[in-house]
This record gives C-alpha cells, sequence and structure tokens, in this order.
C-alpha cells in the first residue's frame, strides 16, 4: 500500500500534501486525526517582466517544493519512509510548456493572473466569429430549448482561463511553435510540470479537476474541447492525459526524496479546498478568501450551465463518480489587502480588523478591488482598481474599512449570483482562506447575505482536501463520513438583524455608493 513497507520501515505512517498557491508553496504531514504533524513553506515570488505580465520561474518553484517537503519531514520528526502518499493541491490556470524530451520549459510560468492576453481576448470577443457561434447557438436554444446552449450563445473569452494565454504564447515563441510541428511540446499547468519532474517525465498527465479549470476542457463531454482547439489553432497532442483526481499517478523517483513514494491525489486548489471542507453534498457552498475569493457551490452529478459569469468545473472523480461545481471569483481580495500593507496602512495583518471596527463607517470612501479586471457578475477584463470619495478627513482607518468591505460587497454580488443562477437550496457555507481570520469581513459578509458563515479550525483546505483524497485512495482514511468527525468549528458567524433588516437595511446606501464607484471604474483600460 506505502512505500514504507517496501523499504521495511515499522512505524507510525502518514499522508503528505503539498499546496502550491499564488503566494506560497507549503507542505503539511498529516497524521490519522488529520492533525498537522510538521509543516514548511515557502514565498511564491512572482516576476513582473513586463505591464500586465505575471510569471513565475519554474526552477525557483521547483527547488521550493523540494525544500517544503523535506522541511515538513524534518518538522514533524519522521522519516521519508513513514510516508504512505502524496497528494498535490496547485493554483489553477497558471501554465508552462516545455521539451517532452529535455524537460526544460521553453518560458516561465503564465500566472493565471496575467493580462498580456486582455486585448487578444477583447478582439477575439468583438470577431465575427464568435458573433456567428453565439448566432449559432441562440438558434439551437430555440430549437431545443436547452440552457447549455443559452449558456454558449452568452460564453466569452476571459484573460483568467488557459485559451487566449497560450494563444499568445504559440503567436510570440517561435520554440514552442516549433515543438509543437515537431510533435515534442509539452502543455501543463503546475500540477502536471511537478508530476513530469517528480517522475522524471514519465508521467505527463493532470487530474479533472485541473483540465476543467484552464477552460480548454469540456466539463458535458469530460475531455479536452476538439471544437475550441480547431477553433483558435491550439494542436491537442501537447496536452495531457486527464485522469481521476483520486489515481495512482505513480511513484516519486527515488532519486528526488531516496524513496519512491506514490503520487495518489492531484487537485486544483478550490476543488481540494472543497472536499478538505467536506462539501460533499448538493448545495453546500465554500467561500476561500485567500489572494483571490473563491465561492463554489456543489451541484452534484451534472454541469451547471451558467448565463452570468459562474463557471462549472468538475470538482472531483473519484471511481465513476463525478461532482461538480459552480464557481464565481473576485481576482483581488488578498492582493488588495497586500497592498494595502505595502502602503503602510497598518503594519501586521492582524490590525485591519480592529481598525475596521474602531470607525463608524468609511467616511464615504469607496474602494474598488479589480487589480485583475472585474469577475462575475461583471466580466470586465479592463476594469481598474480605484480609491474614491477620499477627504481630507479620512484616515487609515478608514481606508482599511472601505478595502475590507469591498471585499464583502463583492462576496454578496458572488452569493446573490449564485442563488440566482443554480436554483439549489443552500445548506451550508463554510469559509476558508488567510483572510477569512479577519473577523469584520466576516461578519459583514454574514450580514449582507443574512446566512450563518462556519469558520474551522484548520484555515488551509487545499492542502488539507489534497491529502483527504490521497489518504482516501490507500485506506488510509476509509470513508466520507470518518472524514466529516475529523473536523473542528473555530467560528460561527450568524447575520445580525436579519428579520428586521438590521446591518444589511443600514448598508443599503453604502452599498449604492460603491456600485457607483464600480461603474466609474470599469472599462478604465483601453487599447
Amino acid at each position: 500500500m506505502g512505500s514504507w513497507k517496501k523499504n521495511g520501515f515499522r512505524g507510525e505512517r502518514f499522508i503528505l500534501s503539498v499546496d502550491v498557491g499564488t503566494t506560497s508553496v507549503r507542505c503539511h504531514v498529516y497524521d490519522k486525526e488529520a492533525k498537522i504533524r510538521g509543516s514548511c513553506s515557502e514565498k511564491v515570488v512572482p516576476l513582473f517582466p513586463e505591464e500586465g505580465h505575471v510569471e513565475i520561474d519554474p526552477d525557483a518553484l521547483w527547488k521550493s517544493f523540494i525544500h517544503v517537503v523535506r522541511g515538513a519531514v524534518t518538522d514533524a520528526g519522521i522519516q521519508m519512509q513513514q510516508v504512505e502518499a502524496l497528494g498535490m493541491s496547485t493554483q489553477r490556470a497558471t501554465f508552462t510548456t516545455w521539451n517532452r524530451k529535455s524537460g526544460v520549459p521553453f518560458h516561465n510560468f503564465i500566472s493565471w493572473q496575467d493580462q498580456r492576453a486582455a486585448d487578444l481576448v477583447k478582439s477575439w470577443n468583438a470577431s465575427c466569429t464568435m458573433k456567428v457561434i453565439h448566432g449559432l447557438m441562440k438558434m439551437l436554444y430555440f430549437l431545443t430549448q436547452q440552457k447549455r446552449y443559452l449558456a454558449a450563445s452568452l460564453i466569452v473569452f476571459s484573460p483568467q482561463h488557459v485559451t487566449m494565454r497560450l494563444l499568445w504564447i504559440l503567436q510570440h515563441c517561435t520554440q514552442v511553435r516549433q515543438a509543437c510541428e515537431e510533435g515534442t511540446c509539452c502543455f501543463g499547468t503546475i500540477d502536471t510540470w511537478l508530476l513530469f519532474k517528480l517522475t522524471k517525465g514519465r508521467v505527463h498527465a493532470t487530474d479533472y479537476s485541473n483540465a476543467s479549470s484552464t477552460g480548454i476542457f469540456d466539463s458535458y463531454q469530460m475531455c479536452w474541447s476538439g471544437f475550441l482547439c480547431s477553433l483558435v489553432s491550439l494542436p491537442l497532442s501537447i496536452f495531457p492525459t486527464v485522469q481521476n483526481t483520486s489515481h495512482n499517478f505513480g511513484s516519486i523517483d527515488p532519486s528526488v526524496f531516496g524513496v519512491p513514494i506514490p503520487i495518489m491525489s492531484v487537485m486544483a486548489d478550490q476543488q481540494a479546498a472543497m472536499f478538505g471542507e467536506c462539501c460533499f453534498n448538493v448545495g453546500d457552498v465554500k467561500i476561500t478568501m485567500g489572494t483571490g475569493t473563491f465561492m463554489d457551490i456543489n451541484t452534484g452529478s451534472k454541469p451547471h450551465t451558467s448565463v452570468a459569469g459562474l463557471y462549472p468545473l468538475v470538482g472531483w472523480k473519484i471511481g465513476s463518480e463525478v461532482v461538480y461545481l459552480a464557481e464565481g471569483n473576485a481576482a483581488d481580495t488578498g492582493t488588495a489587502i497586500r497592498w494595502a500593507q505595502e502602503l503602510e496602512l497598518f503594519s501586521d495583518v492582524s490590525q485591519t480588523s480592529s481598525m475596521a471596527y474602531s470607525v463608524p463607517d468609511s467616511d464615504g470612501v469607496c474602494f474598488v478591488p479589480s487589480f485583475s479586471g472585474l469577475q462575475a457578475p461583471l466580466n470586465d477584463p479592463k476594469a481598474c482598481a480605484s480609491l474614491m470619495g477620499l477627504k481630507p478627513s479620512s484616515t487609515k482607518s478608514h481606508l482599511i474599512r472601505a478595502i475590507l468591505e469591498s471585499v464583502a460587497f463583492r462576496n454578496k454580488q458572488l452569493y446573490e449570483t449564485m442563488l440566482r443562477e443554480t436554483n439549489i437550496p443552500i445548506t451550508n457555507i463554510r469559509v476558508d482562506g488567510g483572510v477569512s481570520s479577519n473577523d469584520f469581513v466576516m461578519q459583514l459578509t454574514a450580514d449582507l447575505c443574512g446566512r450563518k458563515l462556519v469558520r474551522l479550525q484548520h484555515r488551509e483546505m487545499s492542502c488539507l482536501g489534497a491529502a483527504l483524497v490521497a489518504g482516501l485512495g490507500t485506506g488510509f482514511w476509509r470513508t466520507r463520513e470518518e472524514l466529516r468527525k475529523l473536523q473542528s468549528t473555530d467560528e460561527v458567524f450568524l447575520p445580525r438583524g436579519a428579520a428586521t433588516g438590521g446591518p444589511c437595511e443600514e448598508y443599503a446606501p453604502i452599498l449604492r455608493r460603491w456600485e457607483r464607484a464600480l461603474q466609474r471604474s470599469m472599462n478604465w483600460y483601453k487599447p
């Protein structure tokens, strides 16, 4: 079952899980009770070679991966032989391409935050080709009344999805085009590239959760979209094999850590967080507030068809079971808070909640959190971040309150879109991510949505989710009911005055003012 047996080591067993996020790479060692016995992390250093370009050095990321695994095992005081399996969760839609024979990348990772393809996106979305496709889809909807065709008639490209950024690379990188022609080009998101490196080039694969997050995967047919690839001239030959989320992807080559550790799960970070929160039932909602905010609802065995920018994703595929999610996101949650810290509006992030509570309101200041454009339901990649309504009386506390309020306001927008779009009764809302430790944001979100929010003690749910899937695959844990019992709640936030209007009613004029600021920030950057 695990390499500890093969190496003759008798002792307690553990699951190793690595989460490659936008801001850090971290590794946790989990015991049978899903408690963290050891951990190690390193920062991910983004590169900004040009305006709008966001990249990550593949070699630096690989070194960080190796360092955190070794560091976590050392911190836990165990041997590598005691690791039963490895699980991985990774940021989504960040990709590179490399030579299949040498394993050398042709370029840095192009981050999901990268905006280099914004003009390409705008050009394609305004093209005659897209107009013809939209017209055909409307006709099919009229004939069949299938909502899937209505959604297709409204679909547009987005810089956050891989499609246009990959097309940009093919247009600007001669090496990649040549390798595609020679059949030696590999495409991969971070998980795929790590699998290739860990297995010394034996495995070129991904899982359904990561594939469905690229924008190139057909979640209805459960395969790479031949139609889309033909439309924008992407060669299907470069894409990895898509496997179940719980799958034996092969063992880490012994030259890496000294022992052949089985890789038993690969997951996209938000889907991993959903699994870590034990959102196994239809109507369960997870909100992750990290670098961005990601709100996901379990839609069951069918993908959700959206007309307002929610994205249908494969949550996970385990055995024959496929669980789908609908997701809305706001890209700049933690980004906005870090930006405020760099401006020295505060020194420690733990101060921000008390700073916001120290003033009765934001003194008319509005903040629009759109360093990377605006996502659902507004969907404007050309929107700018902005602070409006500044006065001589505006203090640091007013600015911090405005920034934190904007996070809750975007949460409200996503929540209302999800309610309107899915028509699925929401059963539970669980919240994780670094920003979830901010009580002001949590309470205001509960007030504005009129719903109870549950914050669990374990905040790093992506890492936990990948570990749980890996552990289920080896028999380390046996049932999902067993996993639910491992959870422990940190705090519950109840909506204040929900029956009488309460704080939500008081916020109505503030929300209207913020929505005016939102409109003024839209379509700011023009070609």
